[in-house]
């Protein structure tokens, strides 16, 4: 009696379940019920692992940070510095090809803006280190035996011309100071003044009442200083008697001006990098 007893009182308990759900009432799901919804997705507790993005969004650290900003403003000098080797023209203007260089101006001002003016700094006296390392490996290179093949086609030459300062048959000096050299000499001393120039007027810009100017015209402050000094000197520097004085005051002119255009292009990117860091802290 007690059995049939225990089992009507069963078949009631599931007939009530069943009643629930077709009435739109909570199913049994075999979990506790906590009072809150079950969404389906696992529960985290503490802090979510950091992979590198959280919330959809790139997520970078101060080192990260530091590389790659520090990283892309060596390459454009280096670059830049190789790339002056070559002296080219648009229409009637001469200049030499190395343009990526004024790139430095407003990078320089986006690694002050993140990692303040001693990292600006920094970064300005090893791009000068990096360029004087990187001619004098050209020299020995220049001064290593060159297969027969590519020196007959033109391969020392171009070279000797480029980077040598002695002659690799040991015979005799090319000049005093290969194309190279003279280049990086006159980068590291047009860049160490310019720039730094360029770090105390934009340093000047974001002090007092300046601070709350458009973050444009600390751009256009300190590249109006720092332009006009590098456009002036480094030609001077790197091509005098290389290059006739008509042919060295249109370079000095149309450096001046690509420049200050590629500063109109570009002084806009100052913004891709907000105020505060783009890092997490450490």
């Amino acid at each position: 009696m007690a059995e049939n007893d225990l089992a009507s009182k069963a078949l009631q308990t599931q007939d009530i379940q069943q009643n629930e759900q077709s009435l739109g009432g909570k199913p049994d799901t075999g979990k506790p019920d906590t009072g809150k919804p079950d969404t389906g997705k696992p529960v985290c507790k503490g802090k979510p692992e950091r992979n590198g993005f959280m919330g959809g969004r790139l997520r970078i650290d101060k080192t990260q940070a530091t590389i790659i900003l520090c990283g892309l403003y060596l390459f454009f000098s280096l670059a830049g510095n190789i790339a002056a080797t070559k002296v080219t023209y648009f229409g009637s203007l001469v200049m030499d090809a190395g343009f990526i260089y004024s790139l430095t101006f407003t990078w320089r001002d986006l690694i002050h803006k993140q990692l303040g003016q001693k990292a600006a700094i920094t970064t300005i006296w090893l791009a000068a280190c990096f360029n004087l390392l990187a001619a004098l490996y050209f020299q020995l290179v220049v001064l290593l035996p060159a297969q027969t093949d590519w020196a007959n086609n033109g391969g020392q030459t171009a070279w000797a011309f480029l980077f040598g300062i002695i002659d690799s048959s040991g015979t005799g000096w090319h000049s005093i100071f290969s194309l190279q050299m003279r280049i990086v000499i006159g980068s590291i001393l047009t860049a160490l003044l310019a720039e730094l120039i360029d770090t105390r007027v934009y340093h000047f810009w974001t002090q007092g009442a300046r601070r709350n100017w458009p973050q444009w015209t600390r751009v256009f402050a300190s590249n109006a200083v720092s332009i006009p000094v590098d456009s002036l000197l480094f030609p001077i520097i790197a091509f005098a008697g290389i290059v006739g004085a008509a042919g060295l005051q249109q370079m000095i002119w149309t450096n001046l001006i690509v420049k200050s255009i590629i500063t109109l292009l570009i002084f806009w990117t100052i913004y891709l990098v907000p105020e505060k860091p783009i890092y997490e802290g450490d």
